[in-house]
């Protein structure tokens, strides 16, 4: 007998909770970036960001941390396909951390344009 539609979302659910848990258990730089994502939050209530200034910051720091968990899809799964060490795997984890890396600095590009202006003003 096949499942209701809603028990095999509430089990996708589950899945994906599981991995975000892995992506911060699998090291410190998740949980690096979910720091600085919650202190960036905690700045933009201080400085009285507007509706389009949170939405880009919370898409920024989104975008951060969901490259690092695809990044550690990539390093788990490249593991398990080449457990020695290989030329393209790797090329794969490099290309995977350098895309990680543009978000990182793409993020702080933004961090600058939105707080620079009101940290000035305000001081």
């Amino acid at each position: 007998m096949t499942r209701p539609w809603w028990r095999r979302s509430l089990r996708s659910f589950r899945f994906a909770g599981a991995g975000i848990v892995a992506t911060f258990r699998g090291g410190p730089n998740a949980c690096i970036q979910l720091v600085v994502g919650i202190l960036s939050c905690i700045v933009g209530a201080w400085l009285g960001l507007n509706q389009v200034e949170w939405a880009i910051l919370i898409l920024t720091i989104a975008s951060v941390l969901s490259l690092e968990a695809v990044n550690t899809a990539v390093e788990s799964a490249v593991d398990l396909a080449s457990p020695d060490l290989h030329p393209t795997a790797k090329r794969a984890k490099d290309l995977a951390a350098g895309a990680v890396l543009i978000a990182v600095l793409a993020s702080v590009c933004v961090g600058l344009v939105l707080f620079v202006p009101k940290l000035l003003a305000r001081f």
